[in-house]
């Protein structure tokens, strides 16, 4: 997402994004980038955005963070957030 932009970028929720995750995980830690995924229990009964993708480490200046309802959905945007951070994604 643009900063400022007041808007949330579309993800593509068929990009198949799910199946590459742990190969991202394992590339964002040969960066040197600390990465997770993960599902909150609570927020799912609450119907809200469960799963929460977090990274830090030098090459992103700062700490990446992105939501999602889905896991694809998650990170769809968490691959975004890596890209304007900086990083260039090869997935």
């Amino acid at each position: 997402m643009a900063k400022g932009s007041g808007r949330r970028p579309k993800v593509d929720l068929d990009s198949g994004i799910e199946d590459v995750t742990l190969s991202l995980l394992e590339w964002l830690g040969e960066q040197g980038v600390g990465a997770m995924i993960r599902v909150d229990a609570e927020r799912m009964r609450d119907n809200r955005p469960a799963w929460t993708f977090a990274a830090s480490g030098e090459a992103l200046n700062g700490g990446v963070r992105a939501d999602g309802a889905s896991a694809a959905e998650c990170m769809g945007r968490a691959v975004l957030a890596l890209r304007e951070a900086g990083l260039v994604v090869p997935f």
